[in-house]
């Protein structure tokens, strides 16, 4: 059974849809209208870039410049690609999940109107992430720049749509502990991961690199969650949802396309369990208020508090607020008061004594927000 088949398993519980893990076949607005409303959580779109191609381009050797001619990339006006952006992105919002997310990339010719329609139609545009390519084609008739990068937009179902998945502490922890920015350095498709047709030719001329898909879909999604691709192509997109313990639908017309899309993913051999966990999110955790140590009975008012050094020494009071003489307030708000401070986090400034030694506050927050999940259980 190839991968875009029906994953069936008997002895699930729940029965899978039958159109999860599949390649829908046929125009994408029509084909999305077989999918239950809010079905998907992220989406990720290559659209047709209506490239506007005058003529052929050679290079000065004057070989000709394999580049995007293909029909499906050719509209007859701007208005006719806005209509067509429009359809698109209505079916595909109706599909996915309040909290979830879309994708589009697009070159210069593009990006922009697809940005102008998704506003347009309701959806939040969260970021616009510039891919820059380590290796991109020359502009050979010299009259431009040469174009090095593409642009993605990042964008939710609406304004309201707070719920949606971004790993951010996982994404810090891999750059370094530093926030990774909304410029990434990918080289183009090339070499074995480039498809190529019974002639040696690419297969598909925009095929994007399995790195940069990897990088939104552990950006945006968990494993388990469904990534839909309205223009599948090659099938990077399925590639890499299944490398990385995702579900994918996938929706292309090109009959070849699907055939090397299938074959490809057969191929793919899924990451063990145990590496595709992913950092936890400090933003996903219980929120546990400082007199919730007090209410849970893991501290007791009256308890001294003090620095690292003890050179500051705060009691705990019934309220759950410190006061240090004079002074009172939150851990925060005294911390920066002591220290002459505009700010503070009291969680790993202040420390109780323990076994002959000072240990953060921070580790009985730890406690308390176990306590919460397990009542939730």
């Amino acid at each position: 059974m190839s991968a875009a088949a029906l994953l069936d398993d008997e002895s699930s519980v729940v029965a899978q849809p039958k159109w999860l893990n599949t390649i829908l076949k046929g125009d994408c607005v029509a084909a999305l209208e077989t999918l239950p409303d809010k079905s998907v959580d992220v989406i990720f779109a290559d659209p047709p870039y209506n490239l506007q191609l005058e003529g052929e381009l050679f290079r000065p050797d004057q070989s000709k410049v394999d580049a995007v001619d293909d029909h499906w990339d050719q509209f007859d006006s701007f208005a006719a690609y806005d209509a067509f952006t429009r359809a698109w992105l209505l079916a595909a919002r109706r599909v996915l999940k309040p909290n979830g997310t879309i994708w589009v990339i697009g070159s210069y010719h593009n990006i922009f109107r697809v940005g102008a329609s998704l506003q347009d139609l309701g959806f939040w545009i969260l970021n616009d992430v510039v891919w820059r390519k380590t290796n991109p084609m020359p502009n050979f008739r010299g009259r431009r720049f040469q174009n090095a990068h593409e642009t993605m937009i990042w964008a939710s179902r609406d304004q309201k749509g707070k719920g949606y998945t971004f790993n951010y502490d996982a994404l810090k922890a891999s750059n370094d502990d530093v926030q990774m920015r909304s410029d990434w350095l990918f080289p183009i498709c090339t070499g074995n991961e480039r498809l190529k047709n019974e002639k040696g030719d690419k297969l598909h001329p925009t095929q994007k690199p399995e790195a940069l898909l990897a990088r939104v879909m552990l950006a945006s999604t968990k494993p388990g969650d469904v990534v839909l691709d309205p223009f599948f192509g090659s099938g990077t997109t399925g590639a890499v949802a299944k490398r990385l313990g995702r579900n994918f639908v996938g929706v292309e017309r090109e009959q070849a396309y699907i055939d090397a899309a299938n074959e490809r993913i057969d191929a793919v051999r899924p990451m063990n369990l145990a590496d595709l966990e992913g950092m936890p999110s400090k933003r996903a955790e219980p929120r546990v208020a400082f007199v919730s140590l007090l209410d849970a009975g893991v501290m007791k008012p009256g308890t001294m508090l003090y620095d690292s050094k003890k050179r500051w020494a705060a009691r705990v009071r019934a309220d759950g607020t410190l006061a240090v003489g004079d002074t009172a307030g939150s851990i925060h708000k005294v911390g920066a008061v002591v220290q002459g401070l505009d700010a503070c986090n009291g969680w790993t400034f202040w420390h109780y004594e323990r076994s002959g030694g000072l240990t953060q506050i921070d580790e009985l927050r730890r406690i308390a927000r176990l306590g919460m999940e397990r009542a939730g259980a």
